[in-house]
């Protein structure tokens, strides 16, 4: 009964935090963007959907906290008064009640530490910032942690195709997963489910690579060797986002290939729950670059691992095989 309302409430605050973000997509402005201190851009839509998911999961679940990835503190002082403004207008059109003081206190509601034992919330309020400005992909992830492990995730994917085999045709998709009982997806705003499932590829020649679009977030030159020494044809598929996940769990692409290109940098825990246990669910495996499992234990980092491989399982061997020669000759 826990599982089934905690997916109820996190499809319908997706659902309601794709039209956010389209919405704000489809007005935005030079003013609607700022660069936080690591100098990764956030936008109205980052802070209006972390709002406006958090009164969402706070009102259904008011006992579990949330991990979540932008802060209160980018969002205040004179200096932010017309985002401050833009973020309140858009969450007020989900959430009437809402004020400015409120919205502030969701995004601080965020903080939470996460970590090994406990039950919790992630949320990436727009994974794929960079997509979303753009006009590529991007996505909307909710995940549930239960003791370091996800048992529940959601994916918004508002340009996402609807049907792979037309690319220019509607788009809109929310993905769902629950541990242990299968993956499906919907189009975006209806009820209606489908059982997704990974490709059937064994050979790793007829395989397609999904990987960023952004060479800062995962080395292209890495990946273009590796398929090389795999023998793979086809050109990669790049797109940003945890999409990339829900290609893998729909069989879009065979492989998802997350190379780090900083001996220092660490992934981070909403990036990555729910798309991993999307994959998984659809019968795919999800590993770090060394075939470790994603461990979601450690706090908002996925510090014990390093870089992400998923695949539709019967490539994951092979490929991690190639993933250790390239890097090892690197």
């Amino acid at each position: 009964m826990f599982y089934e309302r905690a997916k109820e409430t996190a499809i319908a605050a997706v659902t309601d935090a794709c039209r956010l973000c389209e919405a704000v997509r489809s007005e935005f402005g030079p003013a609607d963007a700022v660069v936080k201190a690591d100098r990764s851009p956030v936008t109205v839509a980052d802070f209006g959907v972390q709002c406006q998911v958090t009164l969402a999961l706070r009102d259904a679940f008011p006992d579990l906290p949330l991990v979540a990835e932008e802060d209160a503190d980018d969002l205040r002082g004179e200096a932010r008064a017309l985002v401050r403004a833009a973020v309140l207008n858009h969450v007020q059109r989900i959430v009437p009640r809402a004020r400015e003081e409120e919205v502030l206190s969701a995004l601080s509601h965020g903080r939470y530490a996460g970590g090994a034992e406990g039950t919790f919330w992630t949320l990436d309020p727009i994974d794929g910032t960079k997509g979303f400005l753009r006009g590529g992909q991007y996505a909307i992830a909710i995940a549930l942690i239960v003791d370091g492990e996800a048992v529940l995730g959601v994916l918004g994917c508002p340009s996402y195709p609807q049907d792979n085999s037309d690319p220019d045709g509607p788009c809109g998709c929310l993905f769902v997963a629950v541990k242990g009982q299968g993956a499906r997806m919907r189009i975006l705003g209806e009820t209606a489910e489908r059982a997704v499932h990974v490709s059937e590829v064994e050979g790793p020649s007829r395989a397609v690579v999904c990987e960023s679009v952004e060479a800062a977030h995962s080395s292209h030159s890495q990946a273009r060797q590796i398929a090389a020494r795999l023998g793979i044809a086809s050109p990669p598929m790049r797109i940003d986002s945890q999409c990339k996940y829900a290609a893998v769990a729909r069989g879009d692409a065979d492989i998802y290939l997350r190379l780090p290109t900083r001996a220092d940098y660490v992934e981070k825990l909403w990036d990555h729950a729910a798309g991993c246990l999307l994959v998984q669910e659809a019968g795919g495996k999800v590993s770090d670059i060394t075939g470790r499992s994603l461990d979601f234990s450690k706090g908002s980092t996925l510090s014990a691992n390093t870089g992400v491989l998923a695949t539709n399982g019967r490539l994951h061997g092979g490929v991690l095989a190639a993933v250790h020669d390239i890097l090892s000759e690197s």
